[in-house]
């Protein structure tokens, strides 16, 4: 697999035709927004992710995932696959503080 080197392009960013489409639709993030990004130098799945948190929103990516990875590939003119898939990360929720004094208070000392 190749190396991709993350540098922003040089040339002036040109908006193309389509590029008001929403793609991720949890986040509302266009396709130009996506097409901006490579441009400004993000070159991975994860990198988009940051940027932009597209596959951050409700579905974590299950819907607008595979339309990402093909917008970032072809900017780039690679193949999909060079770009990556979303990193999955475990949802954090929030945890009320009396559930930690319980398991402190549970445990017995020999």
């Amino acid at each position: 697999m190749a190396k991709l080197v993350r540098t922003a392009n040089k040339e002036p960013f040109v908006e193309k035709p389509g590029d008001d489409m929403i793609i991720c639709r949890c986040e509302e993030i266009t396709r130009g927004e996506i097409r901006r990004a490579v441009h400004d130098g993000m070159s991975t799945m994860n990198e988009v992710k940051r940027y932009l948190r597209s596959g951050m929103g409700l579905c974590q990516g299950q819907t607008c995932q595979r339309l990402v990875q093909g917008i970032i590939a072809s900017e780039l003119k690679v193949k999909p696959t060079e770009v990556g898939m979303i990193q999955g990360r475990a949802p954090v929720r929030p945890v009320e503080i009396g559930v930690f004094s319980q398991n402190i208070t549970d445990v017995k000392e020999d």
